[in-house]
């Protein structure tokens, strides 16, 4: 997996964004106006070679991939570039390709000339708006079944528009015009150049996008109001940092598609029109809000956010309703429709895992299919009653119990992407087993932090599978501020007391011990004031109440009247349990609801092929292949921003909130999409019968915890806007 760019292309980004940074500051933007072309900026950025960018070496261009244009638009649309940046790329590239345009090919690579394209057939639509039609001296467009170039200029008429761009409509078909070729490759590479377009443009989007919450945080990190930052009402920060995960996840919804388009992906096609799509309204969506958060300001000219709130709808809607893509990506995910794709060149993100994982991945369904009956499938769960104590041995005898741990504690020691990949496969196999995961996370804290006699008594045991542990954290009166517990434990004698309760004791009923987080002292910060220790929940003084959900699972509350436990149980120093919690952070792996979210889909998509609507399949229904499609676009940004918090932290790169943004997005559409496709296939995703049907019901329940457990959507917003935004520590 790689998510960095090849030293070239940092280079030629950092050259980029210096150059548009001073050469199209919002003061050149506003100069540019009403016109919308800075034909300064437009001869600087020709002399950095950016429309050659796209050409082939052999027409004169620098022959460079689809990623490096990519990368180019993300800095205009960051700075709002005043010119049709992407039309011209696409536009010389065509001119490349069919040939007999050197001169004006000359002149486009060197700036002296702007040519547009269309993006309907002329002989159907004969009046067109054209983006940079008001400077083009020509366009390229589709004349039936040739390629033509029409002569326009001098033949647009300026026009007040939304953002004041140089966009213009055009009568093309009355005006004049040559043929650049004709055929189907001609029409071939038209409609690769209008593919490559949508990423373009997508890409610019993502960047303006990004630069609107930039401006929003900076801004709400500023401005006081009754006595403080206004940054700091979660009113104005959770929205932002809601809308940080849909820009960045329409970001690397371009650079999937480049992938795929390298590697010949099926669904390529397909991720070109989601990325199209989805990067329209994420920027709409994040300049609206920005705008919000300056207030009346924001509605004023003196300040910038208006610009980027107007460029955010112009630049798209020259192809027209961006809802179109979306059913766009429905006919082509569920209707077998086909389009060409341009080539995407070299492309050095990969979101591969490598050998490593492949062959854990296969070691796993291996043993699954060697070890496990179709009675114990039956009874597979995603909470904790799907435990089974007789896998449970079995894994750790194959060593796949915990592929997280390192190899001196007796573990896998897998590859951070190995770990992914295993982590992966046991999902696949529906074995998302709890129980396994926190044994490993305890694991970890008693062999970094426990004593030897706590490793020969309770560690070995846990590492052999023969007994699990739980996890104590949440109290009645504090849920997500483990902090605040009040627990208390006290010396008694050579050991401890423990006294009081804990909520969402998952497991414990399960499980033979748990690792608790008590309340030492009283006299300090709360946070200081806490120490960890292991507790056998057998011991005397224990009580284990059952809380079921309406989810299908079972949690607990535990109460600890007068439980004793010796010293060597406690877990670190006295009132040093933050440090201690921190071990399990090697564990992280930035990962969301990605593989819950890809099984409900797939569940949709076979109950949309058995449901007759109307005497057919309710998946050649048009609108529900856009609602699948959505729900599509939601899984692959949810992928996207765990790939990049994966990759992160197994390279060890600087981390802004990265796997907060992942849970949270992903736990976030889960729940919605859980929603609207139980709608979409009622009232057959009522039932509970096994299938598909069976699988959507229960992901609606599902759904419903994951924006709660494992830290609440409100804690990882508050985070991602204070790490990744800039923006002071929040409150309500």
């Amino acid at each position: 997996m790689n998510f960095e760019l090849s030293e070239e292309q940092q280079m030629m980004r950092e050259s980029f964004s210096r150059f548009l940074s001073e050469q199209s500051s919002t003061l050149r933007v506003r100069a540019a106006l009403p016109s919308g072309f800075d034909a300064a900026l437009w001869r600087g950025l020709a002399e950095l070679g950016a429309f050659s960018i796209r050409v082939p070496e052999d027409a004169g261009g620098l022959g460079l991939g689809l990623l490096d244009a990519v990368l180019l638009m993300e800095e205009a649309g960051r700075t709002l570039a005043s010119g049709p940046v992407a039309e011209t790329l696409v536009a010389a590239r065509l001119l490349a390709l069919l040939g007999g345009q050197a001169e004006l090919l000359e002149r486009v690579m060197s700036g002296a000339a702007v040519v547009g394209i269309a993006f309907h057939d002329i002989a159907s639509r004969p009046l067109q708006w054209v983006a940079g039609g008001n400077v083009a001296v020509a366009v390229i467009a589709r004349h039936g079944d040739e390629i033509v170039l029409v002569n326009a200029a001098g033949a647009a008429q300026a026009e007040e528009n939304l953002a004041s761009t140089a966009i213009a409509e055009l009568r093309l078909a009355a005006l004049p015009r040559s043929t650049l070729a004709h055929g189907t490759e001609a029409l071939r590479a038209l409609a690769q150049a209008q593919e490559e377009w949508k990423l373009l443009i997508a890409a610019a989007l993502a960047g303006l996008g990004r630069e609107s919450l930039r401006l929003a945080a900076a801004y709400a990190s500023e401005r006081k109001q009754f006595g403080q930052f206004i940054g700091q009402f979660q009113a104005i920060s959770h929205p932002l940092a809601d809308l940080l995960c849909e820009v960045d996840g329409g970001k690397f919804l371009v650079w999937r598609a480049i992938r795929d388009i390298a590697d010949g992906s099926a669904e390529a096609a397909a991720g070109v029109s989601i990325a199209a799509w989805w990067n329209t309204q994420a920027a709409a969506r994040a300049v609206a809000q920005a705008l919000h958060t300056f207030g009346g300001y924001g509605l004023t000219t003196e300040y910038d956010i208006f610009l980027f709130n107007l460029r955010a709808k112009a630049w798209p809607l020259v192809l027209g309703d961006p809802q179109r893509l979306l059913e766009e990506a429905g006919r082509r995910l569920y209707a077998g429709e086909k389009a060409a794709l341009p080539e995407a060149g070299d492309c050095p993100i990969d979101f591969d895992l490598g050998d490593d994982a492949r062959a854990i991945t296969a070691e796993i369904d291996a043993f699954f299919d060697k070890h496990v009956t179709p009675a114990m499938r039956e009874k597979f769960h995603y909470s904790w009653e799907g435990y089974n104590p007789e896998i449970n041995r079995k894994l750790a005898e194959a060593n796949l119990l915990f592929p997280g741990l390192k190899r001196e504690m007796g573990g896998r020691g897998l590859s951070p992407y190995a770990k992914i990949a295993a982590m992966d496969a046991f999902e696949h196999q529906g074995y998302n087993n709890p129980a396994a995961n926190v044994a490993q996370m305890v694991s970890l804290i008693m062999y970094r932090f426990g004593s030897d006699e706590l490793k020969r008594d309770v560690l070995s045991k846990v590492m052999s599978g023969e007994v699990i542990c739980s996890l104590g954290y949440s109290e009645p009166g504090s849920g997500s501020d483990v902090f605040a517990a009040q627990c208390r434990a006290t010396p008694d004698g050579d050991g401890w007391r423990i006294d009081g309760t804990k909520m969402f004791t998952s497991g414990a009923n399960l499980a033979s011990y748990v690792l608790m987080l008590c309340r030492t002292n009283t006299e300090v910060a709360k946070h200081k004031g806490l120490t960890m220790f292991i507790v056998p929940l057998k011991a005397d003084g224990v009580t284990i109440q059952p809380v079921y959900t309406f989810q299908d699972e079972r949690t607990n509350i535990t109460f600890y009247d007068g439980v004793r436990i010796p010293d060597s149980y406690r877990l670190g120093d006295v009132d040093g349990g933050v440090r201690t919690m921190s071990a399990s952070l090697e564990l992280e792996h930035g990962g969301g609801f990605s593989k819950v979210m890809r099984a409900m889909l797939k569940a949709a998509e076979d109950l949309c092929r058995e449901i007759q609507e109307e005497g057919r399949p309710l998946l050649e229904d048009r609108s529900a292949q856009a609602r699948l499609a959505r729900s599509k676009a939601h899984l692959w940004v949810s992928d996207m921003l765990a790939f990049r918090a994966q990759w992160t932290i197994a390279e060890k790169k600087p981390n802004l909130a990265y796997g907060p943004m992942a849970k949270l997005f992903s736990s976030e559409k889960f729940l919605t999409d859980a929603r609207d496709l139980l709608d979409l296939t009622a009232p057959y995703s009522l039932s509970k019968r096994a299938g598909a049907a069976g699988l959507l019901n229960q992901c609606y329940r599902h759904a419903q915890g994951t924006t709660i457990y494992g830290g609440t959507s409100e804690v990882h917003r508050s985070m991602i806007a204070e790490r990744a935004l800039g923006m002071p520590r929040t409150r309500a």
